[in-house]
């Protein structure tokens, strides 16, 4: 068993395995190639200004990591035209379907980049351009396969004219034109010949040699060899699937059983199926079952008294019962209470949010959600979404509030830092104190929070702009507390500064708090924003190019909050394209 997933960069720990893997192949299938060659694949994927190609690489991996397999494609945007540069199974890796897996994969990348073919080599099955039997054969059997697919020779062109005279096995120019049918003009195919010959083979191509290459396409449309191993070639293009990318979607399983039924207790279980409801036609998602974490990544984020207590104080209470904090003493960190139910207001900062039974399990469940996803951000997934209830961006070292008791989201950039800087950007209408309070003498982690102005909204006591951090994070937080009255042109005004910050930060990860309550309409809130202005978010912070994962915060009005989630994610996606392909 395999998977395909697409690598971007060498930014995180399993790409740079992956890569190093992948130049481990190259050199035992490609004798031939340069030691150069093979060592600048890492700068391919991230410098495409310098190769005149933005490179899109697949891997073909087996569960522990190991790469079977991979296909290297280089996109000309400028020509609009795609050039495949290496395909290639592991040693004795070779059938099980890797090869067919990439090719398609590859064809599906170059047909969602708007690609008006595929371009490759592939050596001859001539025996007048090479001698040796036992290679005629094995290039004979890959023709066959690209056959399939429709794809085949260039024909009476003088490519396969050796660079040296007397070298054995000059390569063929093989054209796939995605199963569209449509002819390739000449002058647009001496164009992209060119450009093959200069951006790939520059330094042994000889201006001459590419003239004359280029000259010798005289056919208009240019012609392709009729399929030699096959009746029937194969020409329909697979179903395009987003460059073989899914954002890993991890849902709370248990949040269900966090359910209070007081009237106007607006954080409830209909928000996360709502939700699902608008995702899951969207094909964007892969949904994965969440692992379960040890609670030490708790407490390395919130205080030990306040978590034994939150666990102490739900084991007991009986089942659908809610106890609410009633009475809040100026904290004795030496004497707190001793009634647990009192005790409450010890550890709380607000009147409505409840203790019971399930809360605990609740909220540990949306920890195990937030950390998965960063896991897969760790294996190599560009999105992950923790879609979670209950919410976590009001919980503190050691208080809870606003609905939330675990920082989910502060506990999953905590475990990210091990890997690299990481952002965390809060998109709550309410001021995300708990991140704020964790991370304040922190510079591994930027903390920015665009909410309502403390004046008049919730938590009140926190979110002012001189609020910047303190010791060695003075500076890495920030604040942008806005007016009760924000529409999604000034939202997004905001938005673009705190980007900005982010992108002069320079994280290796990105952790987006997505409230959903900034909507028109929303009982918490005052904004105006609509679903455009949440696609027009997503694009925005899409467009950064970072791994980012998603964990779900507030969000109260059941009518709109599926829609806009579901352009936000619409949004992130496409801003990410716009990035890559750029």
């Amino acid at each position: 068993m395999f998977r395909i997933r697409r690598i971007y960069d060498d930014h995180i720990p399993a790409n740079k395995q992956a890569i190093a893997q992948i130049q481990t192949i190259l050199r035992e299938q490609f004798s031939g190639l340069a030691a150069e060659d093979i060592d600048k694949l890492p700068q391919q994927l991230s410098n495409p200004l310098k190769y005149r190609f933005r490179s899109i690489l697949f891997i073909a991996e087996g569960r522990t990591h190991s790469v079977r397999g991979f296909a290297l494609l280089h996109l000309a945007a400028d020509l609009q035209f795609c050039y495949l540069d290496f395909i290639s199974a592991a040693l004795k890796r070779t059938g099980g379907g890797i090869g067919s897996a990439l090719y398609e994969k590859v064809r599906e990348a170059a047909a969602s980049a708007g690609a008006i073919g595929l371009f490759f080599e592939c050596l001859p099955d001539d025996p007048r351009l090479c001698r040796d039997p036992a290679i005629l054969k094995q290039n004979a059997s890959r023709l066959r396969f690209y056959e399939r697919y429709g794809a085949c020779p260039i024909a009476d062109t003088a490519y396969e004219t050796p660079v040296k005279e007397g070298d054995d096995c000059p390569p063929y120019l093989v054209f796939d034109d995605l199963g569209s049918k449509k002819p390739l003009p000449r002058q647009k195919a001496k164009t992209i010949v060119k450009a093959i010959l200069e951006r790939k083979y520059g330094q042994l191509c000889s201006p001459a040699y590419v003239k004359m290459v280029v000259d010798s396409f005289r056919d208009d449309p240019v012609r392709q060899r009729p399929a030699k191993y096959l009746k029937k070639a194969v020409p329909e293009v697979p179903p395009v699937s987003n460059h073989g990318l899914k954002i890993a979607l991890l849902v709370n399983d248990k949040h269900e059983i966090h359910h209070i039924h007081e009237r106007g207790y607006v954080e409830s279980p209909i928000r996360i199926a709502t939700i699902l409801k608008e995702l899951r036609p969207t094909n964007l998602f892969e949904e994965k079952k969440p692992q379960t974490f040890a609670e030490d990544h708790i407490y390395a984020i919130h205080n030990h008294g306040y978590v034994n207590y939150f666990k102490k104080v739900c084991q007991n209470l009986a089942p659908g019962k809610s106890m609410y904090p009633y009475v809040f003493p100026i904290r004795n960190a030496a004497r707190p209470p001793k009634e647990l139910s009192v005790r409450a207001g010890y550890y709380c900062i607000d009147t409505f949010t409840p203790l019971n039974r399930n809360a605990f399990l609740a909220a540990k469940r949306a920890v195990d959600c937030a950390l998965s996803g960063a896991d897969c951000l760790l294996a190599g997934y560009r999105f992950a979404y923790a879609l979670v209830r209950p919410p976590g961006h009001h919980a503190e070292k050691d208080v809870f509030g606003g609905f939330c008791y675990f920082n989910s989201n502060a506990i999953a950039a905590n475990y990210l830092t091990k890997h690299g800087r990481v952002a965390i950007l809060d998109l709550d209408y309410h001021h995300g104190n708990g991140q704020q309070n964790i991370f304040y003498d922190r510079c591994d982690v930027l903390t920015i929070s665009i909410h309502g102005h403390p004046s008049f909204a919730y938590p009140y006591f926190s979110g002012f702009a001189e609020e910047k951090g303190e010791g060695e994070g003075l500076d890495c937080n920030i604040n942008y507390p806005l007016p009760e009255s924000v529409d999604g042109e000034r939202y997004r005004q905001t938005l673009e500064k705190a980007l900005r910050r982010i992108k002069k930060f320079a994280p290796e990860f990105l952790v987006v708090a997505l409230g959903l309550d900034p909507a028109k309409g929303d009982p918490t809130g005052t904004w105006i924003l609509g679903p455009g202005d949440f696609e027009k978010n997503g694009h925005l912070i899409g467009n950064l190019g970072l791994p980012t994962l998603v964990v779900q915060e507030g969000g109260y009005k059941v009518r709109s909050i599926g829609i806009n989630a579901r352009r936000f994610f619409n949004g992130l996606w496409h801003g990410f394209q716009e990035h890559f392909n750029r």
